[in-house]
């Protein structure tokens, strides 16, 4: 072929997440995959504040373009409440009143410290009286300004804590009315916010004329959505594909009362769009056909790791899991990896210790961005535990790592609580466990749980239980080639590989855009990207 002319694609596709890419090994798999297999691929993620920022994955192109929260306030922010009229509106005024009772408090005792100190100094008594009763006008007009404050300061609290009561009938009644009289569009209402990602990505999108869109999620689902409908007025054929990472209404409630009903409603809008779902786990996928009455069920796209990284990837060395922690290769390790929330259970290891007096915790999961106010937390409560020389808190590795870095511990921990995404997830970890060939310790969370009763990998402990887990444990340790060998039958891994699950990926893109597409012009020029930078867990 010429090489004035550029090798046949099999179709553009513009992925849409929202995040910056860097830390989200899916999207990351994803893009390096698809490109792999011949279809020109072009990830925007999300870059808050700053100018656009554009690097390479394999053969795929990631553009964080520039976006900011303006629109990220809460719904209640700069409302005044009709059942709370003499609270305070939201903001600082509230503290500003009560500490200025305090300065009027100071100034009159200055007044009559001055007042006592002239009577010492020989002021008649007439004068000091006349003093005080010329002050009178001033102390009363403190007293009720302090009263009526004070009384407006209980008001705002009182609301406060109505507004964080999710039964509370007031509390309620906006998303039912939103609800009734809007339907799905209600969530314009309840989370404007979920806008922003429109106004940032719109234009982008437009201008690369992509084949196939693919929606990680559901903030992202409406911004795919809406650019689908533009791209057909302009008489392109463009297809929509939407990649739901969790279950929306299982989420937990974030940032304010609205959030959850606004993601709930803005999915339920737009997921008719989709030409063709995929998502994490067959248990999801039963969820989101029932939930959308889709047609078909969603393809199932594991969050499994890579079996064969590419050359850019296994060039740098692994690190050792133990010299990184500083112990020799006959100290029982236990190995955690990924975030650290109350929900992720990570504190029932912690209390676990003082009773396994020789096991060691290997946490991966410093962030790389120097902001680990959990881990923190967690090795702040080791630490009054008298354990914290056992636990090793260790920075997160490039995705394609995680495996081989977590191979030499003795068995692997996923402590999730019950959660609605709990139970149906096949986590990351989960494959990254597998994949390390480690004995995996998880709480009872269905999926999960089913899957590591039916494999032998394993044992199973009643989330937040301190006892069961200690005895698990116990139990694992003391014989973990026999949960190893699990792995030697019926060729389990196999099928847990990125590179089946970007089978799957492939076929679905295949089915919507069976015959190549060749790019009918190049995508437009963004300035000189720097090199790739580390990809974190």
């Amino acid at each position: 072929m010429p090489a004035d002319h550029p090798p046949t694609k099999r179709g553009r596709v513009v992925m849409l997440v929202d995040n910056d890419v860097r830390g989200d090994s899916r999207v990351q798999k994803e893009a390096r995959s698809m490109a792999a297999a011949g279809w020109e691929v072009i990830l925007l993620g999300e870059r808050r504040d700053s100018p656009l920022e554009t690097w390479m994955i394999g053969d795929a192109e990631v553009r964080l373009v520039p976006m900011d929260d303006k629109l990220s306030v809460k719904p209640t922010a700069w409302r005044k409440s009709w059942r709370r009229p003499l609270s305070y509106a939201p903001g600082k005024e509230m503290p500003y009143r009560l500490e200025m009772i305090k300065v009027r408090q100071a100034e009159l005792a200055t007044r009559f410290a001055e007042l006592n100190a002239k009577r010492r100094n020989g002021d008649s008594p007439a004068a000091h009286a006349l003093g005080k009763a010329a002050l009178l006008p001033t102390r009363v007009t403190h007293k009720v300004l302090s009263l009526w404050t004070r009384g407006r300061a209980r008001e705002t609290m009182k609301l406060r804590a109505a507004r964080r009561d999710t039964n509370a009938l007031f509390t309620k009644f906006p998303a039912w009315f939103w609800k009734t009289t809007m339907g799905n569009r209600a969530w314009r209402r309840l989370d404007p916010s979920l806008w922003q990602w429109e106004l940032a990505f719109r234009n982008t999108i437009d201008k690369l004329e992509p084949d196939i869109i693919h929606a990680n999620d559901f903030r992202m689902l409406g911004v795919g959505a809406r650019a689908k409908l533009r791209a057909q007025a302009k008489g392109r054929k463009t297809k929509l594909v939407w990649d739901a990472h969790e279950y929306a209404p299982g989420l937990v409630p974030k940032f304010h009362r609205l959030w959850l009903p606004a993601i709930t409603l803005h999915e339920a809008e737009y997921a008719p769009y989709a030409d063709a779902v995929v998502t994490v786990s067959p248990s999801l996928a039963d969820l989101l056909k029932e939930e959308h009455k889709l047609a078909t069920r969603p393809g199932v796209v594991m969050n499994a790791p890579v079996q064969a990284p590419a050359s850019d990837e296994s060039a740098a060395a692994v690190p050792d899991l133990r010299a990184d922690c500083g112990i020799g290769p006959d100290v029982p390790l236990l190995a955690y990896v990924g975030g650290i929330t109350p929900v992720r259970g990570v504190d029932i290891i912690i209390d676990a210790l003082p009773h396994l007096p020789e096991v060691h915790l290997a946490m991966v999961s410093v962030h790389p961005n120097g902001k680990n106010p959990a881990v923190e937390q967690i090795m702040a409560k080791a630490e009054s535990l008298g354990v914290a020389d056992r636990v090793h808190a260790l920075p997160y590795v490039p995705h394609w790592q995680v495996s081989e870095y977590l191979s030499p511990a003795d068995a692997a921990v996923s402590p999730l609580h019950h959660l609605p995404n709990h139970e149906i997830a096949l986590s990351n970890k989960f494959f990254e466990y597998s994949h390390a060939r480690l004995p995996l310790i998880t709480s009872d969370i269905r999926t999960m749980a089913e899957m590591v009763r039916s494999t032998g990998q394993g044992e199973v402990f009643k989330a937040e239980d301190l006892d069961d887990f200690v005895r698990v444990v116990r139990l694992v340790m003391a014989d973990p080639d026999r949960y190893r060998a699990a792995y030697d039958r019926d060729n389990l891994l196999l099928s847990w590989t990125w590179e089946a699950q970007a089978a799957v990926l492939d076929s679905v893109y295949t089915a919507l855009l069976p015959a190549s597409a060749p790019v009918a012009k190049p995508a437009p020029a963004v300035p000189a990207a720097p090199a790739e930078p580390q990809a974190a867990r």
